[in-house]
């Protein structure tokens, strides 16, 4: 059985696209998953199932837009995966009060190395990215954000659709929470 972790995107947000979690945690262990955990009202879920990557996000998409209605983007990371990611993080993320530090998840079938090409090299003077499988980390001083390239990444609509992002403490929790961490 493998460990996902869901990543809904836009969930929850200014009052739209609401899903309550432990609705979304019922239909997804009456779909069959197991050891169904949410993490916060943003839509990060983690399950067990034995199917597949594309099946696993398929099945996720399939739950929201028939117990909710909604078609939401899906980003889908095996918590194998995203401990490795993290396992290959580079010093600096999650490094200083003083910056913003996100991670970028590409939802399938995008890449983050398209991504990553589509936004261009972060500006080394006011930002920091580095990718590593389908996680992109990604950081800048809070004094400079407004001039990095990365945080436009919002208003280009043709990228944004293709990500879902966490900040630095909502993916540690993630991947705590898939290794049986804190636990609620």
């Amino acid at each position: 059985m493998t460990k996902y972790i869901s990543l809904l995107r836009g969930v929850n947000v200014g009052g739209k696209n609401k899903i309550s979690m432990p609705e979304l945690k019922a239909a997804f262990e009456g779909r069959g998953f197991e050891n169904v955990v949410t993490y916060i009202n943003s839509g990060n879920i983690l399950f067990d199932g034995n199917l597949g990557l594309q099946e696993a996000k398929t099945a996720c998409e399939d739950i929201i837009k028939s117990g909710f209605g909604l078609k939401i983007a899906v980003g889908i990371i095996t918590a194998d995966h995203l401990a490795d990611a993290l396992a290959h993080a580079p010093g600096w993320w999650n490094s200083g009060a003083d910056s913003t530090h996100n991670t970028i998840f590409a939802i399938p079938p995008a890449t983050a190395k398209e991504i990553h090409s589509a936004v261009g090299a972060a500006k080394p003077e006011y930002e920091k990215v580095y990718c590593h499988g389908s996680v992109i980390f990604w950081s800048a001083p809070l004094n400079t954000y407004s001039r990095t390239r990365w945080s436009k990444i919002v208003q280009n609509k043709a990228v944004y659709n293709l990500i879902t992002i966490r900040n630095a403490n909502t993916t540690l929790k993630l991947a705590a929470l898939a290794k049986g961490d804190d636990v609620k």
